[in-house]
C-alpha cells in the first residue's frame, strides 16, 4: 500500500446531501429517493462490491439498500438533519479481491455492526492503484419498528472539552456512567477517544491478515 488514506465525514442535508444519493454514488446501484421522487443513479466504469451488515437484532428490511436510506431520510425530520457517517478506507494492494474483502468485512463487523449500527460497504477499484472502501453507517439505535433513539458516540465526547465536568454533562455522564458525578473526564480516557481517529494502525497491521482492534 504506497499511500495509507482514512477520512470520516457526516453526510447531512445541511450540506445539501441525501442518504439514498450518497448510498446510489457508492454502490453502483440505481435508487429511489422516495422524499424528492428522484432516480438517484451514477454510472461507474467498474461496479464496485458492495454488501450490507446489519446488528443481530436489525429487521430484515435493513439488508435492502434502497429501503434501509429511505428509512433513515423518514426519521429524519429537521432539514439540518445529519442521516449517516462515512468513512473511507484505503485497502492494501497485497491483498487479493478476497483478502480485502474478508478485512474490510471484519474491520466493519467488529467496530461498528457489533456496537449497533447498520454497515453499508462498497469497494471501489476503478484504479487498481487505489482500491478502497467506503462504509456508510446509520446513526440511530435499531428498535422493533426500525430505528430508535440517537446513540452516544466517541465522536460526539470528543467535541466536549476535556475540562467538561460529567456531573454537569448528561451526554457524558450517559455514556460513561462508570465516572463517578463531579469528576473531569479522565486523561487516560480523553486520549482513548482521541487515538480511535488514528485508526491509520489499522491498515498498517492488516498485512498480518488481522484486524487491528483500535477501540480495545
Amino acid at each position: 500500500m504506497a499511500i495509507y488514506h482514512l477520512s470520516m465525514q457526516i453526510i447531512s442535508r445541511s450540506k445539501g446531501q441525501s442518504a439514498v444519493a450518497a448510498s446510489a454514488y457508492r454502490s453502483g446501484e440505481k435508487l429511489h429517493d422516495e422524499r424528492t421522487d428522484e432516480q438517484k443513479f451514477y454510472a461507474r466504469n467498474v461496479q464496485p462490491e458492495t454488501m450490507i451488515l446489519t446488528p443481530s437484532n436489525a429487521q430484515e428490511w435493513m439488508k435492502d439498500r434502497n429501503r434501509l436510506w429511505n428509512e433513515v431520510e423518514k426519521v429524519e425530520k429537521r432539514k439540518d438533519s445529519q442521516l449517516a457517517r462515512e468513512l473511507n478506507i484505503a485497502l492494501p494492494i497485497e491483498l487479493n479481491h478476497d483478502q480485502q474483502k474478508e478485512l474490510i468485512q471484519s474491520f466493519a463487523q467488529n467496530q461498528f455492526v457489533q456496537k449497533g449500527m447498520v454497515a453499508d460497504i462498497a469497494i471501489h477499484r476503478d484504479d487498481t492503484n487505489n482500491p478502497h472502501a467506503h462504509i456508510m453507517l446509520t446513526m440511530r439505535n435499531l428498535s422493533e419498528d426500525g430505528f430508535g433513539k440517537r446513540t452516544v458516540t466517541g465522536m460526539q465526547i470528543l467535541r466536549m472539552r476535556k475540562k467538561t465536568t460529567v456531573g454537569t454533562s448528561k451526554t457524558a455522564k450517559a455514556a460513561y456512567p462508570f465516572v463517578n458525578s463531579g469528576q473531569t473526564m479522565p486523561t487516560k480516557l480523553w486520549n482513548k477517544l482521541k487515538a480511535m481517529n488514528a485508526s491509520l494502525i489499522f491498515l498498517m497491521k492488516s498485512v498480518d491478515w488481522k484486524p487491528y482492534q483500535w477501540c480495545t
